[in-house]
């Protein structure tokens, strides 16, 4: 796959020095995008979700932004790998190329990386009657 040409490219590297994008900020930008997509419910796996779920509950903690989501990063180009849960209802293959879109030119504009692949992976399907299934939580004193 070629890369996506975008303004800023090469912009990294200048005859005053380069900069260098971590792994983490993409995986931000990428988890931040795609949830932006209407029609994904989560990121991540299982697992994820249900420690994700007990960190919630911790005063001050927050879900990670980068939950779900893998990337490699270079010096000029990153991969992104996403594992999503998406609504029941919504239309897969168009929902992919939406997140796909989202995630590319958030990634291109704000770090000037150019993005080859994103490849999403559906781990699950919401449906929001199993939210009505959970028990109310009660606190021990009223």
């Amino acid at each position: 796959m070629t890369a996506t040409k975008n303004s800023t490219e090469g912009a990294l590297v200048t005859s005053q020095g380069s900069t260098s994008i971590a792994d983490v900020v993409v995986q931000k930008i990428a988890g931040l995008a795609t949830r932006e997509v209407a029609g994904v419910h989560a990121l991540g796996g299982g697992a994820a979700r249900a420690f994700s779920a007990i960190r919630e509950r911790i005063p001050g903690a927050t879900a990670s932004a980068g939950q779900g989501v893998s990337v490699e990063v270079g010096e000029k180009q990153a991969a992104v790998d996403l594992q999503v849960v998406v609504e029941y209802g919504a239309a897969i293959a168009d929902l992919a190329r939406s997140v796909r879109r989202n995630v590319i030119t958030a990634v291109e504009r704000m770090t000037g990386l150019a993005v080859v692949e994103v490849n999403i992976h559906v781990g699950d399907v919401h449906i929001p009657a199993d939210d009505e299934d959970q028990p109310a939580e009660t606190g021990r004193v009223q």
